[in-house]
C-alpha cells in the first residue's frame, strides 16, 4: 500500500509549466490553487475540484503541513504539478484522525491560479501609448473606457465590450477599487495598458458576484476619453483668411460645415457628408453652449477645432443611440458666412432715422386702428427697401406677429395710436 524511508524528501514532478512565467510562489506568499490528494496507490482522500472552491492559503509559515509548504515554493501560476510527501512531512503516525491513516505518503496533483503578497502594489503593463500624448488622467478627472477582466488563470469575470457600453468613472476618489484608482492615473487618451491589482487592492478576502474571495485580478483597459469638471472648450486654429476683420458674436446669423467626433476619432456626424450648412443664430441656445462659445470671435473663411466637454456638450445622458454619454466631443468647424445681428434685445431694428409720422404710414387706411395685415405689410416693406432689419436666423413672421402682440397692449387685435410706442420710448422698468 505505501513504502517510505527517514531519508526520503519531498518530491516534486511538474508535467506542465506556461511559457510565461514571470513570478514564482515565494515564502510569506498566498496562493489559490485546485488539488486532488491521493495515496501511492492511487485512492482519493480530497479534492477541491469536488468542492468547487480553490483552495486559499499562506506558504511557509506553517498554515499547511511541512511537505506542502515546502512542496509549492517556485511555482507558477498556471503551472500544474504533483507533489510525493513522506508521512513524517504531513500528517505522521497519527494520521490526520478523518481521512488520513498514519504513516501514509501523501501526492498532491496541484494546479495554481494565482498568488500574490500582502505587500504587492498593482503592476502596470503598457500595450499601447498613443505617440501624441498631450495630457494624462489626474485625480479628480472623468474617465470613459474599455476594459477586460480576467483572473490570473485567464478566467473572464467581466467586460464592458459585451456591454457594447464604456465604464465610466471618476478616478482618484473612491469610486472604484483602490487598484483601479490607482491604475487609471496617468493615461492618456487612447492608451491600452494591463493593470494587475492584488486582492487587498481589489475584492478582498470576500471577492464579489463571480469574482472568488482573494483573487488577483487583471484588467486590459482602453481608454476612450476623459476629461475634468473644470474644463472649458479649447480651441485651434487651423486656418484664418488675410482679412480676418469681421468676428462673430451673439445674435450673428451663421452659415458652417463641420465634422463632429470622439476623441478616439470615432464620427459622428458630419455637414460635409449631408451636403448642407448648418445655419445658427450665435447665442440662441440652438446648438449646445460649448458649440455656442466655440464659434464666437470667428471669421468667415476660417478653420478651427473645439473640443467640447461633456458638461458643456450632452452632459451625461448624450444622445440615444447617436452621442455616448459623458463623451467629450470634437467639432472641426469652416465658417462660410456671417449675417450681422441686432444689438441684445432687439428683433428689428431702423437703418435710418425714423419717421416722425410712423403710425400714420402704418394706418394706410387712416381709420385709426392697425391691424396685424398693415402691420406685417409695413414692416416688410421697410425691410425691402433697406430701411429696416429683422434680425437675422429667425421666422420673419413670426417675428412680425410677436412686435404686432407687444404693441397690442390690450390684446383685441388692433393697435391704436395710443398703444403704440417705440422701444426706447416703453416705461423703464428698474426693479427687473
Amino acid at each position: 500500500m505505501d513504502i517510505w524511508n527517514s531519508e526520503d524528501q519531498v518530491q516534486i514532478h511538474t508535467y506542465f509549466k506556461p511559457s510565461s512565467c514571470p513570478r514564482t510562489i515565494q515564502v510569506s506568499d498566498f496562493v489559490r490553487y485546485h488539488y486532488n490528494g491521493t495515496f501511492l496507490d492511487g485512492t482519493l482522500f480530497d479534492s477541491s475540484h469536488n468542492r468547487m472552491k480553490t483552495y486559499d492559503t499562506y506558504v511557509g509559515i506553517g498554515w499547511l503541513i511541512p511537505g506542502m509548504d515546502k512542496g509549492l515554493l517556485g511555482m507558477c501560476v498556471g503551472e500544474k504539478r504533483t507533489i510525493t510527501i513522506p508521512p513524517f512531512l504531513a500528517y505522521g503516525e497519527d494520521g490526520d484522525g478523518k481521512d488520513i491513516p498514519g504513516q501514509a505518503s501523501l501526492v498532491f496533483d496541484v494546479a495554481l491560479l494565482d498568488l500574490h503578497n500582502p505587500k504587492d502594489s498593482i503592476s502596470i503593463e503598457n500595450k499601447v501609448v498613443p505617440e501624441n500624448c498631450e495630457r494624462r488622467s489626474q485625480s479628480g478627472d472623468f474617465l470613459r473606457y474599455h476594459y477586460n477582466g480576467t483572473l490570473l488563470d485567464g478566467t473572464l469575470f467581466d467586460s464592458s465590450y459585451s456591454r457594447n457600453r464604456t465604464f465610466d468613472t471618476y478616478i482618484g476618489q473612491g469610486y472604484v477599487i483602490p487598484g483601479m484608482d490607482e491604475g487609471l492615473l496617468g493615461v492618456c487618451i487612447g492608451e491600452k495598458r494591463r493593470i494587475v491589482v492584488p486582492p487587498h487592492l481589489g475584492y478582498g478576502e470576500e471577492g464579489r458576484g463571480n469574482i472568488p474571495g482573494s483573487a488577483v485580478l487583471v484588467f486590459d483597459i482602453h481608454v476612450i476619453d476623459f476629461h475634468n469638471p473644470t474644463d472649458s472648450i479649447s480651441i485651434t486654429s487651423h486656418y484664418k483668411p488675410p482679412d480676418c476683420s469681421v468676428l462673430s458674436k451673439k445674435g450673428d446669423y451663421l452659415k458652417y460645415h463641420y465634422n463632429a467626433s470622439l476623441l478616439d476619432g470615432t464620427l459622428l456626424d458630419s455637414t460635409w457628408n449631408l451636403g448642407k450648412t448648418y445655419n445658427i443664430v450665435l447665442g440662441s441656445g440652438q446648438v449646445v453652449l460649448g458649440m455656442d462659445m466655440g464659434l464666437r470671435e470667428m471669421c468667415v473663411g476660417e478653420k478651427r477645432t473645439v473640443v467640447v466637454p461633456p458638461h458643456l456638450g450632452y452632459g451625461e445622458a448624450g444622445v440615444d443611440g447617436e452621442v455616448p454619454g459623458s463623451a467629450v466631443l470634437v467639432f472641426d468647424i469652416e465658417l462660410l458666412e456671417l449675417v450681422a445681428g441686432l444689438p441684445e434685445g432687439y428683433m428689428f431694428v431702423w437703418n435710418g432715422e425714423v419717421s416722425p409720422n410712423l403710425f400714420e404710414e402704418i394706418d394706410k387706411d387712416s381709420n385709426g386702428d392697425v391691424l396685424l395685415e398693415e402691420f406685417s405689410e409695413y414692416i416688410h416693406a421697410q425691410v425691402a427697401s433697406g430701411k429696416g432689419k429683422l434680425a437675422p436666423g429667425f421666422d420673419a413672421e413670426m417675428i412680425v406677429k410677436n412686435m404686432f402682440t407687444n404693441q397690442d397692449r390690450n390684446g383685441d387685435g388692433k393697435v391704436t395710436a395710443e398703444e403704440f410706442k417705440l422701444k426706447d420710448q416703453e416705461a423703464k422698468h428698474d426693479e427687473l
